[in-house]
């Protein structure tokens, strides 16, 4: 594949989110001065701007706007151009109130944030493309667009409304998806409880309830919420695509499992040009390095392996969690870079200057409070320089070593009410899982559970309640043919209408993993069992148990103690060509720590044990060559061991042998072989 950037950079992007509206227009020239000093290539432009634009119902104000993309282009500056359709100003609530969302407990939210819409009002629709289809016909060949920037953060702060309005929507959703009501009741189980429907328009979203309400309707109902916000993004999108042609349209994403779990980024990555992610920093006392990397790795696998972009992160703190600590030196970089590493075609950031006034006054920004005399903008400058050098990385796509199956639907299903246990997290464990493919340097694809998964050696599903009968033939398939599939408890256990898969659990894996769960036993708070192997081994398991019966599956580690004393708590399973592991419990870091390595040696999968802990290497390949990132997490040196000499593009010395990666600091090294030069 040809290495071409997706829109009209010819280099990689850096900037951010650029307001200028909060500033006197005095500013402006001394903003673009400064970004030309810190080698910005595109700012984000217009997003929260609606009521400025149109001050009131069709009459428009769009002077300004031209004068600061004018600014921008007499300066080299490209820029996304956002719909402003996230914040309709308060005139047009006002005007209609029943545009503002509604709650499952019935309260309407007031006008005052962001984000309070409800995606089914016509009133909002109407407007919502009345505004996007006045800028493209203004600026849909302006020679500063570079792109549309549709929206922002769909799904964040509100994604679901119940009102009247979504109540008649959701009916047509149903007809649409259904058909009939007797197909409705048949996939919801509506015989349970005796809540049988007669008619589709006796249906109402899932308000609050007496008691704990159908939750294959709350499944449809997430869906539904789900795809009316993508309807009004292909409404938008269409009118740019129609007025101002050949200019890419996107939306940006919050993939990392830490900041949205409300849209299902599998299906709005079909929707999107190309797709483009903001991602924060969640301050929990994990390694906040290891979320960022699976973030982008998940990212860049709902781009299906394409070059995408990051379009927010912060340069140093944010300000709206409870405890929001600085940056330390060099973090701002190596967190841009390992984006960029992972796919990113650039490093852009919430916001250009730092605001004075409203919600995120706190939160840094590339010009802070401090102006230049900081170490924030020094730093800025020097990322700045960084990705200048790295322009040729255009284009070249990261390679992957592993697969990791996930599924936001499934993620919905199995958070919905009265499971066996609420201890049970998917996202914990994705998040345990992937830290310990981190520690063995393993980049990490992730997949749809029906997308191919031929190419990759190594499979894992760390959460995966809800199966399609597509999927489980899907993983069946992949290990038959030689593949080695690892999967965690409580997986395969229902269906896409959260039905339970009719025999023994895990039903849709039954004959892929070579055994039956006859019954789960999740643990007690803070309960612990042990878990023994051959030679002795021995290490505890929490939160979840099961009494699992092998069929042709071996047992690899049995429960010692606890309800499934004696039973297989880890099996291994030969199936064709290929072997499926079965984990019953949940392992710690050390636990899955030994199950990887078992189960990757049953793969052609070598791990690097040269490679020293917290030092991340990946891999973009290319037309141009292949391109070797190493980020030194640590605050020791590092060395790095080159399977071929290069030059490192960063500092332009030759790298040989052992590539030397100073403490906190990133190397990027073209390699050698199949080098072609830049120009």
């Amino acid at each position: 594949m040809p290495d071409t950037p997706p829109w009209g950079l010819t280099t990689l992007a850096f900037g951010g989110d650029y307001n200028p509206e909060q500033w006197a227009e005095s500013v402006w020239r001394e903003d673009v001065r400064l970004m030309r000093t810190a080698g910005v290539t595109m700012v984000s432009v217009g997003i929260f701007s609606w009521a400025l634009l149109e001050p009131a119902p069709g009459e428009y104000d769009f002077g300004w706007l031209d004068r600061v993309l004018d600014l921008l282009h007499e300066n080299g500056i490209r820029a996304d151009l956002g719909t402003p359709t996230v914040a309709p100003p308060a005139w047009f609530y006002r005007a209609h109130p029943a545009a503002l969302p509604v709650t499952a407990e019935g309260v309407r939210l007031e006008f005052g944030s962001r984000g309070a819409i409800c995606h089914s009002n016509s009133d909002y629709r109407a407007a919502a493309a009345s505004i996007t289809t006045r800028l493209a016909e203004r600026y849909g060949d302006h020679p500063a667009l570079t792109m549309w920037h549709v929206h922002n953060e769909y799904g964040v702060p509100v994604s679901s409304c119940y009102c009247e309005s979504c109540a008649a929507h959701f009916r047509l959703w149903l007809r649409s998806t259904y058909g009939t009501v007797g197909a409705v009741n048949d996939a919801w189980g509506t015989n349970f409880w005796g809540q049988r429907y007669a008619s589709i328009d006796e249906i109402n979203p899932p308000r609050l309830a007496a008691t704990v309400a159908n939750p294959a309707q709350a499944l449809d109902y997430r869906r539904f919420a789900d795809a009316t916000m993508r309807e009004n993004f292909r409404s938008e999108r269409d009118i740019l695509h129609q007025l101002s042609p050949g200019v890419p349209v996107t939306t940006n994403f919050m993939t990392a499992l830490s900041q949205c779990d409300s849209v299902d980024y599998w299906a709005w990555g079909r929707e999107v040009d190309i797709v483009t992610n903001d991602h924060y920093l969640i301050t929990d006392g994990r390694r906040t390095h290891v979320n960022l990397a699976m973030a982008a790795d998940l990212t860049r696998s709902v781009a299906n392996g394409a070059p995408w972009l990051l379009l927010e992160h912060s340069t140093s703190g944010v300000n709206w969690q409870p405890r929001n600590p600085a940056k330390t030196p060099g973090q701002m970089a190596r967190n841009s870079l390992a984006h960029v590493a992972r796919g990113s075609e650039g490093a852009m950031f919430f916001q250009w200057r730092q605001s004075r006034r409203g919600a995120e006054k706190f939160h840094s920004a590339m010009l802070p409070h401090g102006g230049t005399d900081t170490r924030v903008w020094n730093e800025v400058v020097d990322l700045g320089c960084s990705l200048a050098r790295l322009r040729e990385i255009l284009g070249t796509r990261t390679q992957a070593d592993v697969a990791m199956v996930w599924d936001w639907q499934s993620w919905w299903a199995q958070n919905l009410d009265w499971r066996p246990s609420e201890d049970h997290d998917a996202r914990e464990r994705a998040d345990a899982f992937y830290e310990v493919l981190y520690d063995r340097h393993l980049t990490v694809d992730f997949a749809h559970p029906e997308a191919d998964l031929s190419r990759y050696p190594l499979v894992v599903v760390p959460a995966l309640y809800s199966m399609t009968d597509a999927a489980a033939s899907n993983l069946k398939r992949y290990v038959e043919r030689g593949g080695t599939l690892v999967v965690s408890y409580f997986s395969g256990i229902v269906d896409q209408h959260d039905a339970v898969h009719l025999g023994p659990y895990p039903g849709a894996l039954r004959d892929t993993l070579g055994l039956i769960v006859e019954e789960f036993s999740p643990l007690l708070r803070d309960e612990q069992v042990g878990i023994t192997g051959p030679g002795g081994y021995r290490l505890n398991a929490d939160v979840w148990t099961e009494f699992v019966l092998p069929r042709d599956a071996e047992t690899v580690w049995s429960y010692a103690d606890g309800p499934a004393a004696g039973h297989p708590a880890v099996t291994r399973h030969r199936l064709g060509d290929g072997t499926a592991w079965y984990v019953s419990t949940r392992l710690g870091y050390e636990g899955l720590d030994a199950l990887l390595d078992r189960a990757t040696a049953d793969t052609r999968i070598i791990t690097c044990t040269d490679l020293p802990h917290d030092v991340e290497v990946v891999r973009r390949v290319g037309d141009r060559g292949r391109y070797l990132f190493a980020i030194n997490h640590n605050t020791t040196d590092a060395k790095v061991p080159l399977e071929a000499a290069g030059t490192e593009l960063l500092t332009g010395e030759r790298a040989t042998g052992r590539l030397a990666v100073p403490a906190g600091a990133v190397r990027v090294v073209r390699l050698d072989d199949s080098a072609v030069p830049f120009t």
